[in-house]
């Protein structure tokens, strides 16, 4: 029988500077963190390992910072994660991750390898403006949810083999600098790869997409955009207008 250990109270470290290894110390069983746990504007000088672990409430690690080793192996999110503007260190790793809510990584920076390898992303993920300095790789994981991947960039290889993506799945702007392997992948909704910089020929081996198309009315539809240039045309001119006037 597995042990578990139960934290019944919330987890708050804000804008400080831990210097010792914070861990769980989990290898056969569970830790479950019923209150929120809250570690923004922090630095974390030496790992940081929450592998196995069960957050019953929100969990924020926006802005901080985490030089060493990051894991949340078979971690547990039931609520809303976020780790926007965060900056991970020399490996993170999310393996077997399940996040039940939303998670954003907006805008945050992966220094090190970035595993997300078999990860089950419930509901919508973003990872917009996203920096992923070493290889990262999402294969084998589950996106149900929205994914957001716009103007990420990507400097090594990047691997989303047998992954699937239930919804939309938003990659415009992004940078591919090294391989980028989507080999097996399946898109079941919008796979948006529009102004896509891709250093070195994609893979899409295999890729089975369903063929939705974006929808019309968004900022990115070009009637959208015509409509802004014709207003601003009109203004224009009647502003030319009316100084003529005077």
């Amino acid at each position: 029988m597995k042990k578990i250990r139960v934290i019944p109270g919330p987890i708050s470290i804000r804008n400080s500077v831990m210097r010792g290894i914070l861990a769980t110390n989990v290898k056969d069983g569970l830790l479950l963190v019923k209150g929120p746990v809250t570690m923004t504007g922090s630095t974390f000088e030496r790992a940081v390992d929450f592998s196995r672990t069960a957050f019953l409430g929100p969990v924020d690690f926006s802005e901080a910072i985490l030089l060493r080793e990051a894991f949340f192996i078979e971690g547990l999110f039931d609520q809303a994660a976020r780790f926007e503007k965060t900056a991970f260190g020399v490996h993170s790793r999310f393996h077997k991750a399940e996040f039940a809510d939303t998670v954003t990584f907006h805008r945050a920076g992966f220094n090190g390898p970035a595993e997300f390898i078999q990860v089950s992303f419930g509901k919508d993920a973003r990872f917009s403006q996203t920096y992923f300095k070493m290889g990262t790789g999402f294969s084998g994981s589950h996106f149900h949810g929205s994914l957001d991947f716009s103007e990420a960039v990507f400097d090594r290889a990047t691997f989303f083999m047998f992954t699937v993506f239930d919804g939309d799945a938003y990659f415009r702007r992004a940078t591919f600098r090294a391989e980028a392997n989507f080999a097996d992948a399946q898109f079941k909704g919008v796979d948006d790869f529009s102004k896509v910089f891709f250093n070195v020929g994609p893979r899409f081996t295999r890729t089975k997409v369903s063929g939705a198309r974006p929808s019309p009315g968004g900022l990115q539809d070009p009637r959208f955009l015509y409509g802004i240039a014709a207003a601003l045309l009109v203004f224009s001119a009647a502003f030319i207008f009316m100084l003529r006037k005077r």
